[in-house]
């Protein structure tokens, strides 16, 4: 599969290539089970930044490279080896997937639940009403939250340490692209200044 990503602006940010496994070939009860994947609401997300406005705190963005690779499979699922990477005198063989990939029914499942697992075990505490939403911290200095939508992040902390740190963590663990200050959220552009969060699409406009 071929895309282009796009920055806030229009220009290009940078084309992709990966690929994707034909999931429709899948076999429910033979190489997957369940597949529901928690996915973010829209209202939390202006939420978020609502209260980002509020406290004066800029929101950051993360980017997951090669996100759903980092998921680990329980389920048996072989793939024929793709067209160009045929091995010579071995076209017969098949491969076992280990990892999750681009176009298998559970890759958003697993990938939830390796990235759910590594905040939890990072200190970070997981909101009862909202599944992809995270806190970590007390007080003012250092309390940090992260809204997670499959490949992207979104983050904020009442210092700068508290989201260094956090930062810092995640790219440890995780192939990671730090873009900076969030400028563009699920089809929204975002525009963050001393007056205020604003938030466009089209004809759409919102000022927190």
């Amino acid at each position: 599969m071929l895309k282009t990503k796009y920055h806030a602006d229009g220009s290009i940010q940078k084309h992709k290539a990966r690929l994707v496994l034909k999931g429709y070939l899948q076999q429910e009860g033979i190489d997957y089970e369940e597949t529901f994947s928690p996915v973010a609401r829209f209202e939390t997300v202006r939420t978020f930044k609502a209260l980002a406005a509020q406290l004066s705190w800029p929101i950051f963005q993360f980017d997951v490279k090669s996100t759903f690779l980092n998921g680990d499979l329980e389920e048996e699922a072989y793939v024929l080896q793709p067209e160009g990477f045929v091995i010579c005198g071995e076209e017969e063989k098949v491969y076992r997937l280990k990892k999750a990939l681009y176009g298998l029914k559970q890759a958003p499942r697993v990938w939830y639940f390796k990235i759910d697992s590594y905040f939890q075990e990072n200190g970070f505490e997981r909101s009862m009403n909202e599944p992809t939403l995270y806190f970590k911290g007390e007080g003012e200095n250092d309390f940090v939250v992260v809204y997670l939508y499959v490949d992207d992040m979104i983050y904020m902390g009442s210092s700068e340490s508290a989201v260094v740190e956090s930062k810092a963590c995640m790219v440890n663990k995780f192939e990671m692209s730090g873009l900076g200050l969030l400028h563009y959220f699920l089809g929204l552009k975002v525009k963050q200044g001393a007056n205020g969060i604003f938030i466009s699409k089209e004809n759409m406009r919102w000022i927190f």
